[in-house]
């Protein structure tokens, strides 16, 4: 009788662990939250100014996501007004070193980018081949 081996599990398996980290990091403010803080504490409104186009409501959700998964402290301080302060974690630490990379590396390609999208649309729609959700 033969025995089934099982597949090692990857990220493109929805039950592995990383594939909610991956799912995290792909959200659409995550990146930029994360390289905020990279520079420094910094609070609320420093984030809100800092991070063109994020809304109060999605700037606060992704903060309580990053400090719920480790990544992101808040700090309360015991004042009148209160103030309260955000910053990476050590755990958010070794994670902003790769989101500053990954910035750096977009800021230094996003010309090329840039290019290709627009030889790209400069082609003639029969040329371009109909991706599966284009139906």
């Amino acid at each position: 009788m033969a025995t089934q081996v099982e597949a090692p599990r990857t990220v493109f398996d929805r039950q592995y662990g990383s594939r909610a980290v991956l799912t995290l990091l792909a959200e659409k403010w995550t990146t930029m939250v994360l390289f905020a803080l990279a520079g420094g504490t910094k609070r609320h409104g420093e984030l809100r100014r800092e991070i063109s186009g994020i809304s109060q409501k999605m700037l606060t959700q992704t903060l309580r996501r990053l400090e719920r998964d480790g990544l992101v402290a808040r700090t309360l301080y015991p004042q009148v007004p209160p103030r309260v302060e955000y910053s990476l974690t050590p755990l958010g630490q070794t994670l902003g070193a790769l989101v500053c990379a990954i910035c750096d590396w977009a800021a230094v390609h996003y010309g090329e980018i840039e290019a290709a999208r627009c030889a790209y649309d400069a082609q003639k729609p029969e040329t371009h081949a109909r991706w599966p959700d284009e139906r």
